[in-house]
């Protein structure tokens, strides 16, 4: 591929605690041929202004009402023109500044569709806190029927893979992001490579984790995912998975 413009999409909504982070750690990054697109859904906290203030570095900027993250995410892709396509959402930052320089030599290196890695948890009032290291190393696709999939945030995939078999389903309210993954990496069988280290830190308090009522909600679309795309499950595996996750926690 050479040097192939890549593509981060950002969304947003009222992420102005949060987002100057997240843009700066795009600006920090080696690789040099980044195009950074923002989606916001309309914030009111200030959020668009600070956006604006970059507006000279920002590829793409839009703010708009939205039909919620995975809609937005969808915009973002649709505005896309890089060769490869990442998200990073307005709560994270990239690990360090050789993140994309490692996912641009991955795919120069492998026939490759997607590459994934690990991700950091931390304290959300306290960053300095690693709470929680999530690797995708043992992820194989026969474990989504246990609700397990790759950090989805470490996902990189080649642009021309979401025009053949669509983008995220924004009837999914939580787990649109375990449906792609799963009818990418099960139906349509994309190679992708794995990459040992973490590509984003992640403060702690995501939508699928607000409450026991989330994860429920969470636990049941994973169970829609799998039935849609013909992976037989139960939820006596996917809640399953939450003994695993003991061992994630530092």
């Amino acid at each position: 591929m050479g040097n192939p413009l890549i593509s981060i999409i950002t969304v947003s909504y009222n992420s102005i605690n949060t987002i100057n982070k997240t843009i700066n750690s795009v600006f920090a990054q080696c690789y040099p041929k980044i195009e950074y697109i923002i989606v916001d859904g309309l914030s009111s906290d200030g959020t668009i202004e600070l956006i604006n203030s970059y507006s000279n570095r920002i590829s793409r900027f839009v703010s708009e009402p939205d039909n919620g993250m995975y809609d937005a995410i969808n915009k973002g892709i649709r505005l896309s023109t890089g060769d490869i396509v990442g998200i990073l959402n307005s709560d994270d930052y990239f690990y360090n500044e050789r993140v994309v320089e490692n996912i641009i030599e991955a795919f120069n290196t492998k026939n490759i569709d997607a590459v994934y890695g690990d991700i950091k948890f931390v304290d959300r009032n306290n960053p300095s806190r690693v709470v929680r290291y999530y690797s995708s190393k043992k992820f194989q696709p026969g474990k989504f029927k246990y609700g397990f999939m790759p950090a989805h945030p470490s996902f990189y995939i080649k642009r021309e893979l979401y025009e053949k078999y669509g983008l995220y389903k924004i009837d999914y309210k939580i787990a649109a992001d375990f449906e792609l993954l799963l009818r990418y990496f099960c139906l349509h069988n994309i190679r992708t490579k794995y990459i040992e280290m973490p590509f984003v830190t992640m403060r702690t308090g995501g939508i699928s984790n607000k409450s026991i009522i989330s994860n429920f909600r969470l636990n049941k679309e994973i169970r829609r995912a799998c039935r849609e795309n013909g992976i037989t499950t139960n939820y006596f595996y996917i809640y399953s998975k939450y003994l695993s996750k003991i061992f994630e926690y530092v």
